[in-house]
């Protein structure tokens, strides 16, 4: 087997693999696909939605490929230069990556805040919508 000339050889097919992964779970036409990635050391949490216009859906990626995927690109990286997160997108059937290599942690915000405000800073004041909870799943919300 060829040793590939630099990690490009590596990374290209493996982002190319992360967009195959995303679009079976989305389906349909590959266009406004956004996939917001966090990761760490033996751990991804992807987002997925798509901008179906006057809204955008969220897409739970399940048992899907997508975080094996993710892995592996993560892991294309030497240590010292893995991201931390990754922009993701998929338009007119191409995809484009775009990474951050440090927190994007806000002092008092919680995970849930940041990707909120990742997503109002992308989309605006489109409504985001989800998937209603599975039956018998309960919702904590922190003490006031």
């Amino acid at each position: 087997m060829p040793v590939a000339a630099d990690k490009y050889d590596l990374l290209g097919p493996a982002l190319s693999m992360i967009g195959r992964a995303a679009m079976s779970v989305v389906g349909g036409q590959p266009d406004g696909v956004y996939l917001y990635v966090e990761a760490g050391d033996g751990w991804v949490g992807p987002s997925l939605y798509k901008d179906e216009g006057s809204q955008v859906r969220y897409f739970d990626p399940g048992r899907s490929d997508l975080c094996d995927a993710l892995f592996d690109a993560w892991y294309i990286e030497e240590p010292d230069k893995r991201w931390t997160v990754m922009h993701y997108t998929i338009n007119g059937g191409k995809f484009d990556a775009k990474f951050d290599f440090g927190t994007l942690r806000r002092p008092g915000e919680s995970d849930d805040d940041r990707r909120e405000r990742i997503l109002h800073a992308r989309y605006g004041d489109k409504p985001i919508i989800y998937p209603p909870m599975p039956a018998g799943a309960q919702e904590y919300r922190p003490a006031s």
